[in-house]
């Protein structure tokens, strides 16, 4: 397993029972209670969020009848990331805990299912047809839940968050479609900009080659080749074998690029370079790109339209 060295909290987390910490986090005794219908005492719905994509479509569409919250922020790996008692506080007040299924977020599974029993907790993905999911055979039967490189995918994760907003606070439904529907056609927009920009690239230039397998539903939409050094989970850790066959493609296909990505370690990835130098083939970083979390706020990395954005020109750019 990877370690996980920005929270510091996990490895003392898992040691503690699950309802020892809910009773420190007075996640229990508030569960009797109804859920509080305002945040501060100004009638809004707080929203609690897993990860920053979904933080985001959240307070777009929540708009001013909404305060959100997110747990994990730029750089943070949601494979890992375990559940402090700051975290599990924010659970606690939410009218709402928005999630992106599909065992993304694996070690939060068991507050999520919990949680369920006593406050509105939603997985994002669950709008989305299975048929339309990918089921990678190294994923041990389960779905790739990394569904927001997938922009027409997205929106309906989209549309599923609009319709949770919407089941805890009814008397909002016009703001909450009027909100929705605008960002929908942006995301169409988009949609149909990031299959043109990524047509740009010649087609025996057209390999993504990346840290970990995030990108399939990419590639699938855009038509894209995608390579992953590790699986579809960071906590799988790569081989030498594994290092070895990309070196491999690398050469045989004079690759000139590859891409780190923000949330995981450079390491693997510049033992490939290391790799490909041995035997005389030189490849580079191609940029960095925003897979399992988003930008810095206040960037425009740090909205999905924005993250997808400067993902798409950094690919174009380095391999066109």
């Amino acid at each position: 397993m990877q370690p996980t060295t920005r929270h510091p909290t996990v490895s003392v987390l898992t040691r503690i029972p699950l309802a020892a910490l809910l009773v420190a986090s007075g996640w229990l005794t508030a569960g009797c209670r109804k859920p509080s219908s305002s945040a501060e005492g100004n009638g809004k719905r707080r929203v609690v969020c897993t990860i920053g994509m979904i933080t985001d479509v959240a307070g777009i569409v929540g708009g001013d009848r909404t305060v959100v919250v997110g747990l994990m922020g730029p750089g943070v790996d949601p494979h890992g990331y375990a559940a402090s008692p700051a975290d599990m506080r924010e659970m606690s007040r939410a009218d709402l805990i928005l999630y992106n299924g599909l065992f993304l977020e694996g070690r939060l599974a068991e507050q999520f299912e919990r949680l369920a029993a006593r406050r509105p907790t939603v997985a994002v993905t669950d709008g989305i047809d299975r048929a339309l999911l990918r089921a990678p055979p190294d994923f041990a039967g389960q779905y790739d839940p990394h569904v927001w490189f997938d922009v027409s995918l997205w929106a309906k994760a989209t549309e599923r968050i609009r319709d949770a907003l919407i089941e805890v606070d009814p008397a909002g439904r016009a703001e909450y479609e009027q909100n929705a529907a605008a960002y929908l056609e942006q995301l169409s927009a988009l949609h149909e900009e990031t299959r043109a920009r990524i047509a740009e690239i010649p087609r025996d230039n057209r390999v993504l080659v990346t840290a970990h397998d995030a990108f399939g539903y990419f590639g699938r939409a855009y038509d894209i080749e995608v390579r992953g050094l590790q699986g579809i989970s960071t906590e799988s850790e790569a081989s030498l074998r594994d290092v070895n066959e990309l070196v491999d493609t690398l050469v045989s296909r004079r690759i000139k690029a590859i891409f780190v990505e923000s949330s995981v370690p450079r390491r693997n990835m510049e033992a490939l370079i290391t790799g490909c130098r041995a035997r005389g083939h030189q490849v580079r970083i191609g940029g960095e790109l925003y897979s399992d979390a988003m930008g810095p706020p206040g960037t425009p990395e740090g909205t999905y339209i924005g993250m997808v954005r400067h993902n798409v020109h950094t690919i174009v750019d380095a391999l066109r």
